[in-house]
């Protein structure tokens, strides 16, 4: 009987690390040979450049440390695997993003990816040309035919694929997360498997690379479609299948498992801001992470996700208090960073912020007070934050929300200063979702909350003037949320948001804030990404413009 195991390698590249990438490529097929009896490993696109190599793919030497790195696995790689791997490769003077056969020192044949993306965070034809022929590899008596991620979203290369005589499709995959994507995935490619006729195997990339983050759950479905072989999500691995040929000539998924995915929207949220902060942090060398605890709700959460990211010991939490910070505000500061035994000081800024009064006193003669002595504040305290940054080796983590990024509810050089954004992507009222989730699973656990209670049910105050709220200058989250999402994730009208039965003037308050704090994003630290418009790589609009918001 004809039969081979498969093995999904869920792995975390580190963009531009060729070297080590090729490592670990050599190391996870000697472990799926030795720990599942590998005939056949697939690896994520790209894998030995890392996923987005982006305009490290222009360095001169790119081409020669790829062939460097393909030589070094013909040599060290385990023999009797068949291995398929995914690099950037330049043939006769064009650059293709390829996926690479490599079975006994010997590379077989390549395959170039034929759907190359081009929108939201994508933008490949930038850098590559596209495929023009299918590639079907025969091992131990089987036929797998090779597709890179774009590919499998349009018809043409999985039915040429099909046509060449593949009897299973395999995928090298770099797919981003953001909220909906795995079921997402799944339902699309279990009807290219019913119209293929065969089984597809999906491996997908783990971890996070800037603002991306890939969340794996690789999966194998067998030709009618069916989930049969379930990799987890947000964790690295390497994931058998066994394949064989069944009575009737065509090839069946015999064994696998079927692993859980997230049970809710906001555990896999969650699980991304975590890869996230983790990736982002510990690829870049950190030692850890300073982040100010002001008792508000975006900073505790941010709080508990670098402590589920890094570890306690690895997390600093500051409270940089002034004379509007109400004492409640102090406590739930001090009682969260007791209960996640982080590091925790006080820092008074009050001798600070009146040595600057002092010194622009002259300068501001003649004029009210008004939102430049409350950013002076937030000023004051970035600049301590980033001074314990330096003096000790943390980044720092900044912790506002979609919501008020949208809006520029932030100060320019205050609490938007730092390296990276857990909450970037993530709106105001999934804050509060994400808090309250993560509430429940401390006490599932036999745990203290990980987010104070009170810091829930307050309302949200930027505390920076006396008897300050959020909802003085903004609509309520909720409404501002949704007319966020329809704006920004949407791209709705002004007009069309209006007719959707929101009030016109909140409409057009907030349409004017998004469209004027362009400025303020630019600047911003990079943060994750978890929806389809995240500020960043997917929405890109000019600083400088005429546009005028109507229809």
């Amino acid at each position: 009987m004809q039969e081979l195991t498969l093995v999904m390698a869920q792995l975390d590249p580190l963009t531009g690390d060729i070297p080590g990438n090729a490592e670990r490529a050599i190391e996870a097929v000697r472990e799926a040979k030795i720990e599942h009896g590998a005939d056949v490993v697939v690896l994520p696109e790209l894998f030995l450049a890392g996923y987005p190599p982006e305009d490290l793919l222009l360095r001169e030497s790119m081409a020669a440390r790829i062939e460097q790195a393909r030589q070094r696995m013909a040599e060290k790689t385990v023999r009797d695997v068949l291995v398929l791997v995914g690099y950037p490769a330049e043939r006769d003077g064009r650059r293709f993003n390829m996926a690479g056969a490599l079975l006994n020192g010997e590379w077989r044949d390549e395959y170039a990816k034929r759907a190359l993306p081009n929108y939201r965070v994508f933008d490949e034809k930038r850098y590559f040309e596209v495929g023009d022929r299918s590639c079907v590899i025969e091992h131990r008596g089987i036929r797998l035919g090779v597709l890179i991620c774009e590919d499998l979203w349009v018809d043409e290369p999985i039915a040429d694929t099909v046509a060449a005589g593949a009897e299973v499709i395999v995928s090298l995959n770099a797919s981003p997360w953001h909220r909906g994507k795995s079921t997402e995935r799944v339902e699309l490619f279990a009807e290219s498997a019913r119209r293929a006729q065969c089984p597809l195997i999906y491996v997908n990339q783990i971890g996070g690379q800037d603002e991306l983050v890939f969340d794996g759950a690789s999966f194998a479905l067998d030709a009618g479609g069916e989930c049969r072989v379930q990799a987890l999500a947000w964790q690295p691995g390497l994931m058998p299948i066994r394949l064989t040929r069944n009575d009737d000539g065509g090839v069946d998924i015999v064994d696998g498992e079927l692993m859980p995915l997230p049970a809710t929207a906001e555990e896999s949220l969650y699980c991304a801001l975590v890869t996230g902060v983790r990736d982002y942090v510990n690829k870049s060398g950190f030692h850890g992470v300073v982040l100010g605890l002001s008792g508000g709700i975006d900073s505790a959460l941010s709080l508990a996700i670098a402590v589920d990211a890094l570890g306690p010991d690895r997390v600093q939490a500051v409270m940089m208090p002034y004379h509007y910070t109400a004492e409640i505000s102090r406590e739930d500061a001090a009682e969260q960073a007791r209960t996640l035994g982080v590091h925790y000081e006080v820092l008074e800024i009050a001798p600070m912020v009146e040595a600057f009064t002092a010194t622009l006193a002259a300068s501001f003669e003649g004029s009210a007070a008004d939102t430049t002595e409350e950013n002076l504040q937030s000023r004051i305290r970035g600049t301590l934050l980033m001074a314990l940054s330096n003096k000790k080796g943390l980044m720092v983590l900044t912790t506002g929300n979609k919501s008020e990024m949208a809006v520029g509810y932030a100060t320019l050089y205050g609490d938007m200063v730092g390296g990276y954004n857990a909450l970037k992507d993530v709106y105001k009222t999934w804050v509060y979702r994400l808090a309250r989730w993560r509430n429940r699973q401390a006490l599932e656990e036999g745990e203290a909350e990980c987010v104070p209670a009170r810091v829930i049910e307050r309302p949200p105050s930027a505390e920076l003037s006396e008897d300050q709220l959020d909802s003085d200058s903004l609509p309520d989250y909720d409404v501002l949320d949704e007319i966020l999402e329809r704006y920004i994730e949407g791209d709705q009208s002004q007009e069309a948001i209006i007719a959707a039965g929101f009030d016109r003037d909140a409409v057009e308050k907030v349409v004017k804030l998004v469209d004027r704090t362009e400025y303020k994003r630019r600047q911003a630290p990079p943060g994750v990404r978890a929806t389809l418009r995240g500020f960043g790589r997917d929405r890109r609009y000019p600083i400088v413009n005429g546009w005028q918001p109507g229809d």
